[in-house]
């Protein structure tokens, strides 16, 4: 079966071969590309295509990685593609990926394409734990990432919740802490609220200025074995060479920097260092496969040429690269604060837009209760009016009345005098009623009297009814047995019940302040105490149960104040030769 199965992989590259063309896919970190190939471009054509198609002239420190068996490997340049190891079937897939890292992002970094394809890298390798990042420093990693995609923070526009479908935090450090999504979001947003006023460029570059310190960024690790057998890590990246033990990836036991490595060659699985200096002896460490073997000395040439590139003068295309990039960065800052200017003059016509309309309601509602107060006088004004009218008929009856008044007193004056004879006889009448009634007050007196004694002699009866019935209960109440007394109370007393609860002694881990800071975290004081801050708002959620071996080692580092500058220069201080022995006896 397996003799049928080469016997067809051998016949499909055969036909590719007598084929013109061969059809690649290009896997960038945003988006895929397919290009239709010649049979006999190398490894170079298929690359520049690549780097034309994306704009990018920064081409070194970037390569096309395919999958091979077990482990990946990276194309290339100098010979033709099909006569590689690539995947036989099409289209043949690679990855345009960043195969060679900086040391210094912001210096060596140019276009921005550059920048924005190791932003994309960097942060992919976090999220996937590549990388080993602190919790705090996760926070504000994802609080640039945000505002690269997002802009500035404008909170009628971010409000809770906007970052619920973002992956911005790898899932160890989500799973190290009792804080749940809406927690995590509301620190990343007052992170992200603090970097007003940058652009995307300059957000994406402060992530990689950030990252670049990490103790695990741009390192490729290798399984290897010493002389006497035992299993160890090298790394590779832009400083040097670095000896780790495998299950501490972040703290290595011994650094060779390139300046002092004078040749690096391979035979078989053995792979051989030449130090500098001629009197140390050579070291001598196997890989697992010959293959890896390959990967490990093209990753050391490749980083030793761009460290010893980094220490001369710039050629001539990276000259008129940076030329051409602070002219871009000066016209875009100028741009940048046309626009701000733009903005600022918009913000004022909208405020004063905003101002006219509030006086313009103003306005409106001091004419409507202008207008009311019109229609309320006008009101007024009709039933003034009307009670006017009202009060001269009432004048007019009035007259009327008094007109009939006078004629009615002319009318008694007549009378009256008709009318005396008649009151002298009523007088006579009412001298008589005053004697009938005078006898009838006296009668009435005399009646009152009457009653007054009857009610005495009535008060009297009661008072004597009432002895009479309370001497026949007295009687009544001698003939009655003497009822037994009740037994006496029982008195319950309560006793008080007291719990005395104490508080646990909980103890704490105190951080020490870090004794030693990264060089570009010495410049930036800013950034270290956004960092401390973080870390310190979150400590006391997180379980330290669930804290990875990385996360421990990290903790002890920083506990020690042994960062992945100050380790390295302290591990270089020794002499070279102690650094072979020590290797060689690990």
């Amino acid at each position: 079966m397996a003799s049928v199965l080469a016997g067809k992989m051998g016949l499909n590259s055969l036909l590719r071969k007598q084929s013109r063309n061969f059809n690649v896919r290009i896997c960038t970190m945003e988006s895929d590309m397919e290009f239709s190939c010649e049979v006999k471009w190398k490894g170079k054509d298929l690359f520049d295509l690549v780097c034309r198609t994306l704009g990018l002239r920064e081409t070194w420190f970037f390569g096309l990685r395919y999958n091979i068996k077990d482990t990946v490997a990276w194309l290339k340049m100098d010979k033709k593609v099909l006569d590689q190891e690539v995947p036989k079937e099409e289209p043949i897939t690679f990855n345009f990926l960043a195969k060679f890292y900086p040391e210094n992002a912001e210096e060596e970094l140019v276009q921005d394409i550059t920048q924005h394809l190791f932003f994309l890298q960097v942060k992919k390798k976090i999220l996937e734990e590549e990388v080993h990042c602190p919790p705090e420093a996760s926070v504000l990693l994802a609080s640039y990432a945000v505002h690269a995609k997002y802009g500035d923070y404008d909170s009628s526009v971010h409000k809770p919740g906007f970052l619920a479908q973002e992956e911005l935090l790898p899932k160890r450090v989500i799973n190290l802490y009792q804080m749940t999504a809406e927690m995590w979001e509301e620190r990343i947003t007052a992170c992200y609220a603090e970097h007003r006023g940058r652009t995307r460029d300059e957000a994406e570059m402060e992530y990689l200025k950030i990252a670049q310190d990490l103790d695990m960024y741009g390192v490729n690790y290798f399984l290897i074995r010493n002389k006497k057998g035992t299993d160890l890590l090298l790394g590779v990246d832009a400083l040097g060479l670095h000896i780790y033990e495998p299950d501490n990836r972040l703290t290595p036991k011994c650094s060779f920097p390139w300046n002092e490595i004078r040749n690096i060659s391979y035979s078989d699985k053995e792979f051989t260092i030449k130090p500098l200096d001629k009197k140390t002896n050579v070291f001598k460490f196997n890989s697992s496969r010959l293959r890896v073997n390959k990967l490990i000395l093209q990753l050391c040439i490749g980083n030793h040429d761009l460290f010893m590139r980094r220490r001369w003068v710039d050629s001539l295309e990276v000259q008129q690269m940076k030329a051409q990039a602070r002219e871009e960065r000066a016209r875009k800052q100028v741009e940048r604060q046309r626009l701000q200017r733009e903005k600022q003059l918009r913000e004022e016509a909208e405020r004063a837009r905003d101002e006219l309309e509030r006086r313009l309601i103003q306005l409106q509602d001091e004419a409507h209760m202008a207008n009311e107060a019109l229609l309320r006088s006008e009101q007024t004004a009709d039933l003034l009016a009307e009670k006017a009218q009202i009060a001269e008929e009432e004048a007019k009856l009035l007259a009327q009345k008094a007109a009939e008044a006078e004629t009615e007193m002319q009318r008694i004056k007549v009378t009256a005098i008709r009318s005396q004879e008649e009151r002298r006889l009523m007088e006579q009448k009412m001298l008589e009623a005053e004697i009938l009634a005078l006898k009838m007050a006296e009668e009435s007196e005399r009646r009152a009297k009457e009653a007054e004694q009857l009610k005495q002699d009535l008060q009297e009866a009661k008072e004597s009814e009432r002895r009479a019935k309370n001497k026949l209960l007295e009687i009544t109440s001698r003939t009655v047995h003497t009822s037994p007394r009740l037994p006496p109370d029982l008195s319950l007393s309560r006793e008080n019940l007291s719990f005395d609860f104490k508080d646990t002694d909980m103890k704490r881990l105190s951080m020490e302040i870090e004794k030693e800071k990264v060089e570009y975290m010495e410049k930036s004081k800013h950034l270290q105490e956004q960092l401390n801050e973080l870390k310190t708002e979150i400590e006391s959620l997180k379980l330290k149960e669930r804290e990875t071996p990385l996360d421990i080692i990290h903790n002890q580092n920083t506990e020690h104040g042994t960062s992945k500058q100050s380790n390295f220069k302290k591990l270089t201080l020794q002499s070279t030769k102690s650094r072979v022995a020590f290797f060689e006896e690990l």
